[in-house]
């Protein structure tokens, strides 16, 4: 068993009634956003290749905090690749709010109606925190997740996206950004070892901060601008963790060589 998911689960468990009465006050305060519009679209150039291309995931991925996937991650990166590429981007999201990474194998990957399928980006990991999965049960999750899909698209490159940067949600206290943000950490350790194991599965690891895409990206806001509602990005975070996506994708050459694009 994961050495600092023991320790931490012991130093947790006198603070369980705490979190939970810290938990259902936030779940009252923080406003209930819908999911974005418009699950699937075009990006187009001028070119006859096509890139089909699916977003899979929980709240990020289903767009809580903007009105239209067109202005959020997906349809950001949709455009960022079509240009870099010249290449159309065909999109379409499956994701829902509140998923864990079993409920996504068990309640979406059956639903997918794609026969081919050129590129699969998935955002998971905040749910599987709030609801303290241990290392082994989200390596055992991960693991089906990914055999699952790739029943379906054997040779389709799957990209798992950052997790979700649980320590700065402005919404939390200072107790859950702890205790759940460093589960989140321990998560994103074990997938790393998850996709070791796989081929054509990669995992873009970097710990999303809000210093590092404000250094980064030279940009003019404040760390609490980067949230729609205290918990889920806004409108300018998606569209600059889909550019900071897209800079990956695009420097991975066993992604980009597994893409069907011109050399």
């Amino acid at each position: 068993m994961n050495l600092k998911y023991s320790l931490g689960a012991i130093v947790s468990i006198p603070l369980l009634p705490i979190l939970y009465f810290q938990g259902k006050k936030i779940k009252t305060t923080v406003p209930r956003l819908p999911e974005a519009k418009g699950t699937q679209g075009m990006s187009c150039v001028s070119s006859e290749r096509t890139i089909r291309m699916l977003t899979i995931g929980e709240s990020t991925i289903a767009g809580v905090g903007v009105q239209t996937h067109e202005e959020g991650f997906t349809g950001t990166l949709a455009n960022a690749l079509a240009v870099e590429l010249n290449t159309n981007i065909d999109w379409k999201v499956y994701a829902k709010s509140g998923y864990t990474v079993k409920r996504i194998t068990d309640g979406i990957i059956s639903n997918i109606t794609e026969n081919l399928v050129d590129l699969i980006v998935i955002g998971i990991g905040g749910n599987d925190a709030f609801e303290l999965s241990s290392p082994k049960k989200w390596n055992k999750d991960v693991r089906e997740l990914i055999k699952s899909l790739q029943l379906k698209f054997k040779k389709t490159p799957i990209l798992f996206i950052n997790m979700p940067p649980i320590k700065e949600f402005p919404a939390f206290t200072s107790l859950i950004k702890f205790t759940i943000g460093n589960l989140v950490d321990i998560l994103g350790e074990e997938l790393v070892k998850v996709v070791a194991d796989f081929k054509n599965v990669h995992y873009y690891a970097r710990v999303v901060r809000s210093n590092y895409f404000i250094e980064r990206y030279k940009l003019k806001i404040n760390s609490t601008d980067f949230f729609s509602d205290g918990v889920h990005p806004s409108k300018i975070t998606y569209q600059i963790w889909a550019k900071d996506v897209f800079n990956y994708i695009i420097n991975s050459k066993e992604i980009i060589t597994d893409l069907p694009v011109e050399s």
